[in-house]
């Protein structure tokens, strides 16, 4: 496609617009011309055209642009007064212009005045803004190079700094090489022979007798290749300068250099090497100390543990004990003593230990008097059975305790606090008069202040009376008889006062030091006069403990309870026992769940000399152990384990072994015939009292063997025992579970329940009479 084009006037052409038909229409005042176009196939259109002419700049114009173009070249930026116009200036110019233009030249459309004014406004913001936006550049840029000129001067000071103190130590290090090689070589020439004069005469041309310059010495010889000393520098300092660079043979054979080469790495490493070996010899040549070390030797342990005590090897210490005369195996314990001698063999340091030792500092120091207060005397009932002692607890408790006990006659102990009418707070233990009690009534009288010694008026002094007068001498306690039942017709208390005068209990009225006070539990008369006695006796005393401390105490009795688990009746002795603590009871431990007081009130906390029952504990402890309260659960299982293990060993070596030889002579001889029972209480003492009082019965023809004895309920072990055994199980106020019922039913176990002592031995004591066999008698009728 060509084009051609003819110019003319505006005024000869019709002008164009823009209407439907298509055609372009211009406002009037523009240029315009008409350009034929030319398409193929010969067809060809005229078109009006707008005439824009190239815009011309003046010569200043043209300079003023290419200096602004040169210097936005340049990096660093010119003076506000001084910048070129910015791209925003040349529009504002290019805007002024094109208002200015005359009328011939060709615009779209006129701009108004508000136009214009908005435009302007326009530019001079954003001209204002790069000017702040270059004024901030410019002092970004100038901060930048003040700090890089800081740090280049920092640098070079630091450089310089360096240089120097290398120099110094590098002129240092020469001058003391210089000083000792100088005396190594007055040592080994004398200054003064004249075979040294006469070659340093040779060596320098100069005067005999005047001292050569190092220059005069430089300028008369030649210069050598590797040769970089400065001329004179060695003269500022005062002493020749170090060899730097290389050097050649003629250089180290010169005797100016050949003063001044340095150590060699070779000389370097032989006296590394001497002084290595100089070492070793000295470690050498000293004796090796052994190395003594403290063995902890226990009661029993085995060769290889006590090898790796000593540190040294199994086969060492075997050895040793074949030495001794006691061969062992590397896996085979030894006793302590043993032990110990090994050890003094191999020279270390013997520590005996127990596994005693876990026990040491369980109970706490004693208490300092300042720290104590005073505490309720905890008093112990004691008498024959049957003279009213669980009477008088309940007449003065307001209680009925010996209502609710099988047979009328106590065989529990019992703990009780009474408050009595003056104010102050009296513990009883109540304790059974039966004689299989003997264990209960010696630890009441173990755990009390003082005894009330019960004596009936109408029966006198009888032996379960006497022998708690023994119990009450051996714990060392104050006694206060009791004679009671005084309402009866045939009460005689003066025989009581002389009946106890052959037991060495000597009465007020009979001018002796022992209260006695005549009392009647029916009627309840003169109870006010033995509280009275009771507390005049603890005053006496001055009974104190310390309630701030961990507790300690002693426990009175325990039993499995259904639904509560293990109750323990404890006696705090001293300090203060608290739900959550951790306690230790004989060989079992537990947490404290709750405590209940002798009314079955729930307790937060239990002060001295105050009886509660105690539920938590993981087993029964025996009657009569002693508990504490310990730190941790760790320290309380390895107590607890420890007494296991004690009393397991000591039940074994307390069982009889029979030899071959006796088993021998047994076989045909006539043997004694045994009853075996297993007997199962309620309460460990009652258990206890049971198979004391079956024990005493045995005869030289027949005997009771206890196979177990415990507390709670007869269980199927229980049941599988007695079959394997062909034994009688004996029910002390408890019952068998439904299982062992039926296995007792099935395998023909015989199960008998009792509630009082007194029908338990009658009834063993009948079947072991049983056992005996017939007596025959020859009867001649003639």
């Amino acid at each position: 496609m060509s084009e051609e084009g003819n110019v003319g006037d505006q005024d000869s052409k019709k002008p164009l617009s823009l209407k439907s038909a298509g055609r372009l229409e211009l406002k009037k005042g523009a240029e315009l011309g008409q350009v034929r176009q030319s398409f193929s196939h010969g067809r060809s259109r005229a078109v009006t055209v707008e005439v824009r002419k190239k815009r011309r700049l003046k010569p200043a114009q043209k300079a003023g642009e290419a200096g602004a173009k040169a210097r936005s070249l340049q990096p660093a930026p010119a003076p506000p007064e001084m910048a070129p116009p910015t791209a925003l200036e040349s529009q504002a110019e290019t805007v002024e212009q094109v208002t200015a233009a005359p009328k011939s030249r060709v615009v779209l459309r006129t701009l108004t005045e508000d136009e214009k004014a908005h435009r302007a406004r326009a530019v001079g913001d954003a001209m204002k803004a790069e000017r702040e936006a270059r004024r901030v550049a410019e002092g970004e840029a100038a901060r930048q190079a003040e700090e890089e000129s800081r740090f280049s001067k920092e640098r070079e000071e630091a450089s310089r700094r360096a240089a120097d103190e290398e120099a110094r130590k590098k002129a240092e290090e020469e001058d003391r090489q210089r000083a000792e090689e100088d005396a190594s070589r007055r040592l080994a020439v004398p200054e003064d022979s004249e075979e040294t004069a006469g070659r340093r005469g040779a060596a320098t041309p100069a005067t005999p007798g005047r001292p050569v310059a190092p220059e005069e010495e430089a300028r008369g010889r030649p210069k050598r290749k590797g040769d970089l000393r400065r001329p004179g520098a060695a003269a500022r300092r005062g002493q020749p300068r170090r060899q730097t660079g290389k050097i050649t043979l003629s250089d180290a054979l010169h005797a100016e250099h050949a003063e001044e080469r340095g150590r060699s790495l070779a000389s370097l490493r032989r006296q590394r090497e001497r002084e290595r070996r100089l070492a070793q010899e000295a470690l050498s040549s000293d004796e090796l100390k052994p190395v003594v070390r403290e063995v902890v030797v226990p009661e029993a342990i085995t060769v290889q543990e006590l090898a790796n005590r000593m540190a040294v090897r199994g086969v060492e210490v075997i050895k040793t004990l074949m030495k001794l005369g006691s061969p062992a195996t590397i896996t085979q314990s030894i006793e302590g003593d043993t032990a110990e001698l090994v050890v003094a063999e191999f020279g270390h340091k013997v520590k005996r230990v127990s596994a005693a030792d876990v026990e040491i500092g369980l109970k706490g120091e004693m208490d300092d008097s300042e720290t104590q207060a005073l505490r309720p005397p905890v008093v112990t009932v004691m008498g024959h059975v049957d003279h009213g002692k669980t009477s008088l607890l309940d007449a003065m408790r307001n209680t009925k305790v010996a209502s609710g006990e099988a047979g009328g006659i106590t065989q529990h102990i019992g703990a009780y606090q009474v408050d009595s009418p003056s104010g102050s707070r009296i513990t009883f233990i109540d304790t059974p008069g039966h004689a299989a009690f003997t264990e209960m009534r010696g630890r009441g009288a173990r755990v009390t202040d003082i005894v009330v010694l019960v004596v009936a008026a109408d029966d006198g002094v009888m032996p379960q009376t006497v022998e708690a007068i023994n119990h009450a001498r051996a714990a060392g306690v104050p006694i206060i008889v009791a004679i009671n039942k005084i309402d009866r017709p045939d009460a005689k208390p003066e025989r009581v006062r002389q009946e106890l005068l052959q037991h060495e209990i000597v009465t007020e009225e009979l001018g002796g030091d022992v209260l006695a006070v005549e009392v009647s539990a029916l009627k309840k008369t003169n109870l006010d006069k033995l509280e009275e006695a009771i507390v005049l006796q603890a005053e006496l005393l001055e009974l104190k403990a310390n309630p701030e401390r961990s507790a300690e105490g002693v426990v009175i009795e325990a039993r499995i309870d259904r639904g509560r688990g293990v109750v323990c009746t404890a006696l705090l002795e001293r300090g203060t026992l608290r739900i959550g603590d951790i306690l230790v009871a004989g060989a079992q431990w537990g947490r404290v769940r709750a405590m209940l007081d002798d009314q079955g009130r729930s307790l937060d906390e239990a002060g001295p000399a105050m009886p509660v029952e105690v539920l938590g504990l993981s087993g029964i402890p025996e009657a009569g152990d002693e508990f504490v309260v310990v730190e941790n659960e760790r320290r309380a299982r390895e107590v607890t384990e420890f007494r296991q293990d004690r009393a397991r060993d000591a039940r074994v070596a307390g069982e009889p072994r029979s030899t071959v030889e006796e088993m021998l002579s047994a076989i045909g001889e006539e043997q004694q015939q045994e009853l075996p029972i297993v007997v199962k209480a309620d309460v460990h003492g009652s258990a206890e009292a049971i198979v004391g009082a079956l024990t005493n019965l045995a005869t030289e023809e027949v005997a009771v063997r206890i196979l177990h004895g415990a507390v709670g309920a007869i269980t199927e072990s229980d049941v599988m025992l007695a079959r394997a055994s062909n034994a009688m199980i004996i029910g002390f106020n408890v019952r068998a579970n439904q299982q062992a019922k039926e296995l007792a039913r099935r395998d023909r176990v015989n199960i008998r329940y009792y509630a009082v002592i007194y029908d338990v031995v009658d009834d063993v004591k009948a079947a072991l009479e049983g056992m005996l066999k017939p007596t025959l008698r020859e009867q001649f009728l003639g």
